[in-house]
């Protein structure tokens, strides 16, 4: 989100099958590679507004971060969810009469990928959702490295 521009969702989804020695998860380089591509696309700095997920915030990761002049990082206090818009964001993707357990992968994988295009398109919703967090982002004109412990709403 931008001051002008309507607010954009940048996403990439990646299934992941099953099997003991492939990874069920993102790893740090697939986020880096998923920021670098939003950068890329919106052509001016990122604010990113990260969770305690063990990828989001270990070592590798925070070097990574370090490398990007253009990236500014918020790490809001441990378990509040509330502060986190990508929280809205699919708590709005799993909202359905459908029972998304029930699905088989590659329908759910369709299903997902179709919902989070739609709201890709639907800047009210998705400001409603960074509106909903009570976070104020009007940021510097310039990118900056602001790594926080605590967010005060």
């Amino acid at each position: 989100m931008r001051s002008g521009p309507r607010t954009r969702l940048c996403h990439r989804l990646r299934t992941h099958r099953a099997g003991s020695s492939t990874r069920r998860s993102m790893g740090e380089r697939d986020f880096v590679a998923l920021l670098d591509g939003v950068h890329r696309l919106v052509r001016a700095p990122v604010v990113l507004v990260r969770d305690r997920l063990n990828t989001h915030v270990s070592r590798t990761m925070g070097k990574l971060i370090a490398e990007r002049a253009w990236l500014t990082v918020f790490l809001p206090p441990a378990c509040s969810p509330d502060l986190d818009p990508v929280e809205r964001v699919w708590a709005h993707v799993e909202r359905s009469p459908t029972d998304l357990a029930a699905l088989a992968l590659d329908r759910l994988e369709v299903l997902v990928r179709n919902r989070l295009k739609r709201l890709q398109h639907r800047s009210g919703t998705l400001d409603g959702f960074i509106a909903g967090t009570g976070l104020i982002l009007d940021g510097p004109a310039s990118p900056r490295r602001a790594e926080v412990s605590s967010l005060s709403v």
